[in-house]
């Protein structure tokens, strides 16, 4: 089995995922709030770790954000953040 590092793997999400990405991490981000939690630290949290519990269960946040691979949680927030530049 060999390895080529000479080139760069392309990665594509579909367009309908990253609308639900979005609109699922304003939703999470919007509950945490309610409940009084800092959102950004507690997103930033599940992220790095996987555990779900860094999210609060109110408004059905803590289902609505294990709907997306945390690659995709990623993957919106750079979007986000690069079309803001």
């Amino acid at each position: 089995m060999s390895s080529n590092f000479e080139n760069t793997m392309k990665f594509s999400v579909e367009t309908e995922k990253q609308y639900e990405a979005s609109e699922i991490l304003l939703a999470v981000y919007a509950s945490l709030k309610e409940k009084g939690y800092d959102p950004i630290n507690q997103i930033v949290g599940y992220i790095l770790s996987g555990d779900p519990t860094y999210i609060t269960s109110h408004n059905n946040a803590r289902s609505l954000i294990k709907k997306l691979e945390r690659d995709e949680l990623l993957e919106e927030l750079v979007r986000a953040y690069v079309a803001d530049k």
